[in-house]
This record gives C-alpha cells, structure tokens and sequence, in this order.
C-alpha cells in the first residue's frame, strides 16, 4: 500500500494525500483505521514542521481512533504502532515546545504488518 510505504519513509504529507483518498473511499468501521493511521502521519509533519500543539494534538487523536482495532487488523500491527506512537508523543510532550526539534524524526515510528 503507497500510503504505508509513504508513512514508514517519513513522507508524512505526502501519506496523507494518499490515506485520504483510500480513507473517504473505504466504509465503516476499517475507515477509522486508515483515519488513525493518517492522523499520527499528520502529527509526525506538524511536529516536523514545529507545529507542537498541533503535533501533540493529532498524535493523540490518532492514537485514539487506532484503539479499536487492536491487536490487528488489514494485517497491520495496530497495537505496536499504537505503542510506538504514544511513546514518541510522551517525548514530545516531555521535550516541549522549545526543545521538540531534538527528536530524532528518523526515529518517527513505522507501520508493521503481522506475522
């Protein structure tokens, strides 16, 4: 899937434009999925962009629309991006505003599938 191959390279903007179209295309409930995984794309962009509030807003949000579907689902391993994306978001939180440059956003969390 582009939109995953686009996330895990950190082609967050990009992801976004190509999860939005798969997104409106896709019925409920499994939308929500690719909803939640384009809001912790659009998270890792604003915080690229050192966009805090919006950054630590949309992780939250797409933290929160992952939860459902966990441990799986599409093959995706929901709950480990689930994890790694609150762990990313308590750094950010923990680093601030003045200081969320220092992460690493090569170290931005990335989808698996399951085994």
């Amino acid at each position: 899937m582009e939109g995953i191959k686009q996330f895990n390279a950190g082609e967050f903007f990009e992801q976004h434009e190509t999860l939005e179209l798969l997104w409106r295309d896709t019925g409920a409930p499994v939308r929500h999925l690719y909803h939640g995984i384009l809001q912790v794309g659009v998270g890792f962009h604003h915080w690229r962009r050192g966009n805090f509030h919006g950054a630590s807003v949309l992780l939250e949000e797409g933290i929160e629309r992952l939860r459902p579907f966990a441990p799986t689902c599409q093959t995706i391993d929901v709950a480990a991006l689930i994890a790694d994306a609150t762990g990313a978001r308590q750094q950010l939180l923990a680093l601030g505003p003045e200081r969320m440059s220092e992460f690493d956003l090569a170290k931005a969390p990335q989808v698996r599938f399951a085994r």
